[in-house]
């Protein structure tokens, strides 16, 4: 008896380093990751005066000769806000969703309080892009990369551009590879398309011989 208890606690405490390994396995993974820039978008109103939307944003920049759009930077959050005669918004600068919604949110407040008609107090948020970089910590041969993975799927100038371009076909996301092994990855519309493109990415570097 008192060897299978000895063999059931192997089994138990083997069973827990396991999952604690595969959980520090995920947590570094998801560390590697990071998120440079989302791009929203949105819509605040049926119609906005900029005009308007300039007195009531302090420090908001709108210069309709240069561009036809207001810019409001918020330093809280570090982003930039553009806003559209249209009422359509675009959200640019945050590196989380939440940042996304408190930049709205909080542009959405200074508009109401100002007075300005037609505001809607719960806009829907819609992700249009996201940039992130990646380390596979290994040096890349771009040239046997470019050739390997065929033409189909990759672009590679070196006289016009330093990094090679590999598509993702789902999801549709684009990787930037650059000698060092520094992975731009542009195109994903949620945190989890970042993932699978880079796992899509890796299993075919590995296959190829050109990642270990």
């Amino acid at each position: 008896m008192a060897d299978k208890k000895k063999d059931t606690g192997k089994k138990t405490d083997t069973k827990k380093k396991t999952d604690t390994k595969k959980k520090t396995d995920k947590k570094t993974d998801k560390q590697k990751i990071s998120i440079e820039n989302i791009v929203a978008s949105t819509v605040l109103a049926e119609k906005l005066d900029l005009n308007q939307v300039a007195l009531a944003l302090d420090g908001a920049e709108y210069e309709p000769e240069q561009f036809p759009g207001l810019v409001y930077r918020l330093k809280e959050e570090r982003t930039a806000i553009l806003l559209f005669r249209s009422g359509k918004a675009n959200c640019t600068g945050a590196k989380t969703i939440e940042s996304v919604q408190r930049t709205i949110k909080a542009v959405v407040k200074k508009l109401e309080k100002a007075g300005l008609p037609t505001i809607i107090k719960e806009p829907v948020i819609t992700v249009q892009n996201i940039v992130a970089v990646y380390d596979l910590k290994n040096d890349l041969n771009l040239n046997a990369i470019a050739i390997t993975l065929g033409l189909e799927r990759v672009e590679y100038e070196p006289e016009q551009f330093p990094g090679l371009v590999y598509r993702v076909a789902d999801p549709k996301v684009v990787m930037l590879l650059f000698g060092s092994g520094k992975v731009v990855c542009t195109g994903a519309k949620k945190e989890g398309d970042i993932k699978t493109g880079l796992d899509t990415l890796k299993k075919e570097l590995q296959t190829a011989g050109l990642l270990h």
